[in-house]
């Protein structure tokens, strides 16, 4: 069976790509164990976070404190969430092509989505937890993948693309010091015609419950104004909060 078939939405709503088995596999856990940990995953990475710490060790905090917490954390939200991540990945087959960036993509679900696709030429996964890179390297080998995918820590490495004709960050720039920067990053390696598809959530919850999400007004102000002056909005029907930008 192909990749493309293999990687359907079919096939995610029915065990997002057999990520029980593939994570029990790699943490070396038995599938009981998997069963017991998952619900309680993203309490144990909420516990991880030190609180009101500075922001400019957030990038430390997810690239060494969170160990293969994040992965877990993240497999419960998209077993949990089928439906909606579903509708992204309806998204993304709309408009990936080409070179395609999937920034901080964690363990992977659309990097993999996007690798199957027949318009895309590759996916450069960006991820700062190296135990998320280990686990997407380990899934794409074993989809049959990684001619078409590979894992880096950060975009500064050297054999990526200079410009992107897909970007796809997808709950990630809550958790940026500095979203606008990125923003501006993602504009400056965008081709003229690229697609980003993007969405947010600056919000630490009614309960506090996102320790991890930056929310200080000025930052999200800083965002707004820099996404409304360097990206334009480009319509899609499915009712998500992700969306889509081209560069103005």
């Amino acid at each position: 069976m192909s990749p493309t078939a293999t990687l359907s939405l079919d096939h995610f709503l029915d065990g997002g790509f057999d990520l029980r088995r593939q994570l029990a596999d790699h943490l070396a856990l038995e599938p009981e164990e998997l069963e017991r940990r998952l619900p309680l995953a993203t309490e144990s990475l909420a516990a991880a976070h030190p609180g009101a710490f500075d922001p400019h060790k957030a990038e430390a905090f997810y690239e060494t404190a969170v160990g293969t917490g994040h992965l877990l954390e993240l497999a419960a939200w998209h077993l949990s969430s089928a439906d909606y991540i579903a509708d992204t990945l309806r998204l993304q087959q709309q408009f990936a092509r080409g070179q395609v960036l999937d920034f901080g993509g964690g363990i992977g679900t659309h990097a993999l989505a996007a690798a199957a696709l027949p318009e895309v030429e590759a996916v450069w996964f960006v991820d700062l937890n190296p135990e998320n890179r280990r686990f997407v390297q380990a899934r794409a080998e074993r989809f049959g993948l990684q001619h078409k995918l590979r894992c880096f820590r950060d975009l500064q490495a050297p054999e990526l693309p200079s410009q992107f004709d897909t970007i796809v960050c997808l709950d990630v720039l809550e958790h940026l010091n500095d979203p606008s920067a990125q923003l501006e990053l993602f504009g400056s390696r965008m081709t003229p015609s690229a697609i980003a598809l993007l969405n947010w959530y600056f919000f630490k919850g009614f309960a506090g419950e996102y320790p991890f999400h930056f929310d200080e007004p000025e930052l999200v102000e800083r965002f707004f104004r820099t996404l409304q002056t360097r990206f334009l909005e480009v319509f899609h029907p499915l009712l998500i909060t992700t969306r889509a930008y081209r560069l103005l």
